[in-house]
């Protein structure tokens, strides 16, 4: 068996998250086990799943293991990805194909976000933290995020984690800024949970700009991007759909099933 990793990004318009996400992913390539690893994008960026797909079996791939640059498991991990896989496998029948899941609820995230409270510089005790998600449709999206600011509870000495969304799920960080606008003399620590600068980052920017015109007692952390901790996680992803234990990370075709951990 010869391994290969593809690694796939989501891609980007913006040439600091396009150049960020690839030097990322390069410095991932010399901590994994396998002679064969290559860099693909689902969308806005080159070059395509499809065409790091047929790299790989240039090279002489009889396993490839796909492993998505995702925090959360929504309809790209879920639909796009798969049916993208599905079609480059489709012409090689012969290469046995593993689907990685999105670096999902790890603590070494949960370590991640804390480390960007710290940055901040701000006093975190008793503070409140606000963890701003992008939102999805996908229950699954809120029920990680959630997950995720309960365990950044437990190990913050910090008096609640607020989960919210910019889109298609409750609750939307405009009202939860909304009730942080009386500044009451408790720290208030806004966290962007994103991999990458963009459009959104800057909205989010541009809404705590606001409410800190009201309340001094906001800070801003930076949107998660590749902080060590998220290179282990995203490393551990990457370890077991090349390893496939029990085959749970079998490629299943465009009928995307993740394995249970």
């Amino acid at each position: 068996m010869k391994q290969a990793i593809l690694y796939v990004g989501h891609g980007s318009r913006l040439k600091k998250a396009q150049t960020e996400s690839a030097a990322f992913l390069e410095g991932c390539k010399i901590h994994a086990k396998a002679p064969i690893q290559e860099i693909c994008f689902l969308e806005l960026q080159e070059p395509s799943i499809e065409t790091g797909f047929e790299a790989c079996v240039r090279q002489g791939a009889t396993h490839i293991a796909v492993v998505p640059l995702l925090l959360l498991t929504a309809a790209h991990a879920k639909h796009d990805i798969p049916m993208e896989i599905a079609h480059a496998a489709a012409r090689h029948p012969d290469v046995q194909v593993t689907y990685g899941v999105p670096i999902g609820v790890d603590d070494e995230v949960v370590k991640a976000v804390y480390h960007r409270l710290l940055e901040t510089g701000g006093a975190i005790e008793q503070a409140k933290v606000v963890l701003v998600g992008r939102g999805s449709k996908d229950p699954a999206v809120k029920k990680d995020i959630s997950e995720i600011a309960g365990r950044l509870s437990r190990i913050a000495p910090v008096k609640e984690v607020i989960p919210c969304f910019l889109t298609a799920c409750e609750p939307y960080y405009k009202e939860v800024f909304a009730k942080l606008a009386e500044d009451d003399g408790t720290p208030v620590f806004i966290v962007p949970y994103l991999l990458f600068t963009g459009l959104l980052m800057t909205e989010i920017e541009r809404e705590v700009q606001k409410l800190q015109t009201v309340n001094q007692n906001v800070y801003l952390a930076s949107y998660l991007g590749f902080h060590p901790h998220i290179k282990q996680a995203f490393l551990n992803r990457v370890a077991e759909a090349a390893e496939n234990p029990g085959g749970q990370f079998d490629f299943k075709g465009e009928l995307y099933a993740a394995p249970s951990h």
